[in-house]
């Protein structure tokens, strides 16, 4: 007995996915790439779309982001455009919080993020006394409403700190027993050096105890002349004697660029396997400085981005759009030809090593088929560009399209 090949679910035809190389046919089957060929290859499909020479990319990750916060600034603006000022208002703000307030500013950032191109967001809703594990709750929600969507990881973030907010560590475990993913810290906001180690240490102690990993804010300030900014250093050493590379994560970190150590710290987080996600929007905001980007990819730091706060006091603006914020960061640092590749990257295969998804995902057989068809036909115009996603596939199933006409009233004599 024989049995006819079953064609694949969908072939992205005519795709360009390098520009030193000609186009595919991706195929898809079962949710997952399945192989790239050729252009024009590719068995006919169930379903088939033509790409014709745009660009396709793997899904974009949000690695950062505080959507339970989100949207505040309509309520609340920050009043001195400062870190201490934004903690203040956004703690007078959540008293007010109530689950369907934070769904519906989630809901809202969700859906731009889809159709962005973001199949993957880390998400970090506070929990604390003044809260309690309302934002949590409501996550969790999400995840399950949007799991068709995107795959929402939710770390059990701290903001208010843990021993100036007692009650704050039995919350975390209870998010921690109820499902979250990963375990934050904000050490920073502890009253002195020592109790932001026992802050950090806790953290560590959490995620050893229910098996996940640890995702901390840390070292947001200008410089680190406040010993409580400067504990990127002490999170390496505990990484490496817990034996946590790679499953150790650090927001912000823009101290570093203030330091005049920084070099040899950097050096340090390569070595204990901890990952850096800079935060361009909040970070030039509030700080008027980022992470050292580059120094970070030359001692091999796995180094993404993220949006972390959309319009609220941390950060007035922003779109839940990653592409907007690595050209954000291409300008910052004065970036262009090959390291707008490398900016790419942070929102993608970078990305994907930090939330612990990279053996899954990516643009090659066998990875989930997470993908973005862009209205580019260049790889390295991509961020240049702000290109449509014209197509965002989450698990090879098309979940939003984007199509654009322009009309160009112009008569071309009247130029000549």
């Amino acid at each position: 007995m024989s049995f006819e090949p079953r064609p694949p679910d969908l072939v992205l035809r005519a795709a360009r996915v390098v520009d030193d190389g000609g186009l595919v046919d991706i195929v898809i089957a079962d949710g997952r790439v399945s192989a790239l060929v050729p252009a024009g290859s590719a068995a006919p499909a169930a379903e088939e779309i033509d790409c014709a020479g745009r660009v396709v990319i793997p899904g974009l990750i949000e690695p950062h982001l505080h959507l339970d916060k989100a949207l505040l600034d309509r309520e609340r603006p920050n009043p001195d455009g400062t870190l201490a000022g934004a903690i203040e208002v956004t703690g007078e703000l959540k008293r007010a919080f109530t689950h369907e307030s934070v769904r519906a500013r989630a809901r809202r950032v969700l859906d731009q993020a889809v159709a962005h191109g973001t199949t993957h967001v880390r998400a970090h809703p506070d929990i604390d006394p003044v809260v309690g594990l309302l934002a949590f709750e409501v996550m969790l929600d999400l995840r399950e409403e949007y799991r068709d969507a995107l795959d929402l990881q939710i770390v059990a973030f701290p903001q208010e700190g843990i021993f100036q907010a007692p009650g704050t560590e039995e919350l975390l475990r209870e998010a921690l027993r109820r499902g979250a993913d990963a375990v934050g810290g904000c050490a920073y906001n502890e009253p002195d050096l020592d109790t932001c180690r026992r802050h950090v240490d806790l953290v560590f102690d959490l995620a050893a105890e229910f098996g996940v990993p640890a995702d901390l804010h840390a070292d947001m300030a200008a410089d680190g002349g406040d010993p409580r900014f400067a504990l990127a250093e002490y999170i390496a050493g505990l990484t490496e004697a817990a034996g946590m590379g790679g499953r150790v994560a650090l927001g912000h970190v823009n101290s570093l660029a203030g330091r005049p150590e920084h070099a040899a710290v950097i050096e340090r987080l390569a070595a204990a396997g901890v990952a850096v996600v800079p935060l361009p929007f909040t970070d030039t905001h509030l700080n008027g400085c980022v992470a050292p980007i580059r120094e970070l990819w030359a001692a091999g730091v796995t180094a993404a981005y993220s949006s972390n706060n959309v319009r609220n006091a941390f950060t007035p603006f922003g779109n839940a759009d990653p592409l907007d914020v690595g050209l954000f960061v291409a300008q910052t640092f004065r970036m262009s030809g090959a390291d707008l590749a490398k900016v790419l990257d942070m929102a993608t295969g970078q990305a994907a090593r930090v939330i612990g998804v990279a053996d899954r995902h990516g643009l090659r057989p066998g990875a989930d088929a997470d993908l973005v068809v862009l209205g580019t036909h260049r790889v390295a115009d991509v961020l240049l560009d702000r290109p449509d996603r014209c197509y965002v596939l989450k698990r090879g199933r098309v979940v939003a399209r984007t199509a654009r006409t322009t009309d160009l009233l112009i008569r071309r004599e009247a130029l000549l």
